[in-house]
């Protein structure tokens, strides 16, 4: 439960970072980014919200007024320690940051962080699931007489899933270390000018002496 309260402090600090929201926006962010799997109910978030209005995190800044129900909703906004808080909890780079429960929420916002702290995330998740993978490797190979089909196939799914994520962060990885050039459309623009005046040029000379050929 700990872990969980902490994952829903970080995403909730790094939304508020965005912009103020109201309670019942903060939940819907936090379903899109926690995923299908991990549903937050509201008597997940309002313990969490009231607790980092203890520790002054956040502040209740303004009451909107839905359009339907008309009832007033709390607008909730991060306070300056709320701010240094996120930032702290950005630039860790343990193991709890590539842990399952808290990989995602990081990843959601690694825009705010520099390149040498993403690589060392991407990288500790992907040793991690490398060691989970070469794990339940071994224990396939060992079960694979004692289980059936069924059980085969499970474990067949999970390993490939852990390939699937082992491929995705090794991609990632390689793009951080290796960004793409920004083109520099505008220049990119007047190099295709320069060729067209090029082209025009060279016609204006052909024309010019096949009309001088025609005069002698």
């Amino acid at each position: 439960m700990a872990r969980r309260a902490e994952t829903i402090e970080l995403a909730v600090l790094g939304l508020l970072h965005e912009s103020p929201m109201h309670g019942y926006e903060l939940r819907k962010r936090l379903n899109l980014m926690l995923g299908w799997g991990r549903v937050l109910s509201y008597g997940s978030l309002y313990p969490a919200l009231k607790k980092m209005l203890r520790k002054h995190l956040i502040e209740e800044a303004a009451q909107s007024v839905t359009p339907v129900t008309r009832r007033p909703r709390i607008v909730y906004q991060l306070t300056p320690a709320g701010e240094r808080e996120f930032t702290q909890l950005m630039s860790e780079v343990g193991p709890m940051a590539w842990e399952d429960d808290n990989f995602d929420i990081r990843f959601a916002f690694f825009g705010r962080t520099d390149m040498e702290i993403r690589l060392r995330v991407l990288e500790g998740r992907r040793s991690r699931l490398q060691e989970r993978l070469d794990r339940v490797q071994r224990e396939l190979a060992m079960t694979q007489k004692e289980v059936d089909s069924y059980a085969r196939e499970l474990q067949r799914h999970g390993v490939e899933s852990v390939e699937r994520e082992v491929r995705w962060l090794s991609s990632l990885i390689d793009a951080e270390r290796n960004p793409k050039p920004v083109i520099d459309e505008q220049a990119a623009g007047r190099g295709d000018l320069g060729d067209d005046d090029g082209v025009r040029d060279e016609a204006h000379v052909s024309r010019t002496a096949q009309s001088s050929q025609e005069n002698e």
